[in-house]
């Protein structure tokens, strides 16, 4: 799950950065026109990874 949570959470940040570098949007560029409550629904995945992803940074990831 840390993994797949992990691997959106970098989709999202190289979304982000396309689109800070470029100007370019890929998930909406993938999904406009009539898909485009597909790409709100990859919005709000890539948004709640990244709130569980908080999380870890609060864990202790040493094992005993």
């Amino acid at each position: 799950m840390k993994k797949l949570i992990l691997l959106i959470m970098i989709i999202g940040g190289i979304n982000w950065g396309l689109i800070g570098f470029f100007n370019f949007n890929l998930v909406s560029s993938i999904f406009n026109g009539n898909l485009e409550i597909i790409a709100r629904i990859i919005y709000a995945v890539v948004g709640l990874a990244s709130l569980w992803g908080i999380t870890f940074l609060f864990r202790d990831n040493q094992r005993v």
